[in-house]
């Protein structure tokens, strides 16, 4: 069935919303979950289950996008949600399944790369940008409010509530998708048979980075991205466990940072983005940015008190405008015509650092001992939970060693960019990716070479 109404952006907002909220409702349960399942090497096990994902999404990425150029959007938006929430209802059940299931679910766990193409298909080049900045703050609206009521609900009801409350939201999500989504790739526009081949070029993870050296330009963004990114993939992973288990908070205050964090990234991605950008320049709001996360994973790093944690988090959200900026200087910079081949390869190094940056600090942690002897102790009046002797005993020096590491990468992340040019065209000589683009692609957008074939490198954007 083709859905309700035609095609259009908030077929895929919602699709997105019901998702995360979901996700967002389980912060708090997670984390305690997490502690209990690996109370030796928390730290260590969370980013190697973290980092499985996110490889596993990387590699499947590209290959899930050509299918869905044959296939059609809606089938894939049906698997992709279906898988990414299947470890839901497996956290009160089997958690040491949970955990496995959430590894191996990242071979599917690409929906909002399938949702960016899915609103290439129905909007025009000069529309495309605010469509993605639409479903992209719909995220962050859902991360704000979903772990606030999760935390809540968790303290008055029990966890096992809030696993029924994420798991009827997603079966919610699944059966919106089945009955409301209209597919967006007409059919007309497919090719003649699903057994239509597929090359390896459309499915390699790999084709963009190839195509890194190519331009002293584009390998120098690429770097910055990659020394910037790396550690701020490597942190959205942990963050909250620390929060929690090392820093003391409670989950209410756990829910808290987060729903003001994002509230604050929503305001220096909007309104404090342009005026800089109006400003200083491009290239300056990307070294402001790039300095403003130095001091927020310095401060991450050394900071041994709660209010130290909330005043780097203001900092954080400044940290936020980098990589739109980024993006901003490549469309700027780059030909017409290169669109989709710059923008591919710096998506495509923030989805390795996906992978690689969560197995990092799992590993950073490791090595130096950063780890809880015994369970979360009972919380004291004012709220948070009392920070235990070991932590204070053996980390009184550097809390959080991965951070320090972290602000070190990014330190030679704004080096490298200071030798970025404010104003040249890039030129990537890709006469392969245009000739494959221009025998296999779809004319139902008129969007730009690469763009149409390798739509789930957007996922990374986010």
């Amino acid at each position: 069935p083709q859905g309700i109404g035609s095609p259009s952006v908030y077929h895929a907002v919602i699709v997105i919303f019901l998702e995360f909220f979901a996700w967002g409702l389980l912060t708090a349960p997670t984390l305690v979950v997490l502690h209990e399942t690996f109370p030796k090497h928390t730290f260590l096990m969370n980013g190697l289950i973290q980092g499985v994902k996110g490889l596993l999404s990387f590699l499947s990425a590209p290959l899930i996008g050509a299918l869905s150029d044959v296939w059609g959007r809606k089938s894939f938006l049906l698997l992709t949600v279906f898988f990414t929430c299947a470890p839901i209802p497996l956290m009160k059940i089997s958690p040491w399944w949970y955990f496995a299931v959430i590894s191996v679910s990242g071979v599917f766990a690409v929906t909002f790369s399938v949702v960016f193409a899915y609103v290439a298909d129905i909007t025009q080049e000069h529309e495309r940008s605010m469509a993605y900045g639409l479903v992209s703050a719909t995220f962050a609206a859902s991360l704000v409010t979903s772990p606030a009521i999760g935390a809540y609900l968790g303290r008055v009801y029990g966890d096992s509530l809030v696993v029924v409350l994420a798991t009827a939201i997603a079966l919610l999500d699944i059966c919106f998708i089945l009955v409301a989504v209209p597919e967006s790739l007409p059919e007309k526009m497919r090719p003649a048979s699903w057994g239509a081949p597929i090359s390896w070029e459309q499915a390699d993870p790999f084709a963009s980075l190839k195509k890194v050296g190519q331009d002293s330009i584009v390998l120098l963004i690429c770097i910055t991205v990659f020394l910037s990114y790396l550690p701020e993939a490597g942190q959205y992973s942990s963050f909250f466990l620390y929060l929690r288990q090392i820093m003391g908070f409670s989950s209410e205050s756990v829910a808290a940072f987060i729903a003001v964090l994002g509230i604050l990234s929503i305001i220096a991605q909007t309104i404090v983005l342009s005026l800089l950008m109006r400003s200083i320049g491009n290239k300056n709001t990307i070294l402001l940015g790039l300095g403003f996360q130095i001091l927020q994973l310095a401060w991450y790093g050394f900071g041994s008190e709660p209010w130290m944690m909330w005043a780097a988090g203001a900092v954080a959200a400044m940290s936020s405008i980098t990589f739109p900026a980024v993006s901003a200087l490549v469309s700027r910079t780059a030909d017409a015509d290169q669109q989709g081949v710059v923008q591919g390869m710096i998506t495509g190094i923030r989805g390795l650092c996906n992978g690689l940056g969560p197995a990092l600090y799992g590993f950073i942690f490791y090595i130096f001992h950063v780890e809880l002897n015994e369970l979360p102790m009972p919380e004291s009046p004012s709220g948070g939970s009392i920070i235990s002797q070991y932590h204070l005993q053996q980390n009184s020096i550097i809390p959080g060693p991965p951070f320090l590491f972290g602000a070190c990468s990014v330190l030679l992340a704004l080096l490298v960019a200071l030798f970025i040019p404010e104003h040249t065209n890039l030129n990537v000589r890709s006469s392969n990716w245009k000739k494959h683009c221009g025998s296999h692609g779809h004319p139902h957008s008129p969007q730009a070479p690469g763009e149409a074939k390798e739509p789930l490198l957007q996922d990374t954007n986010v």
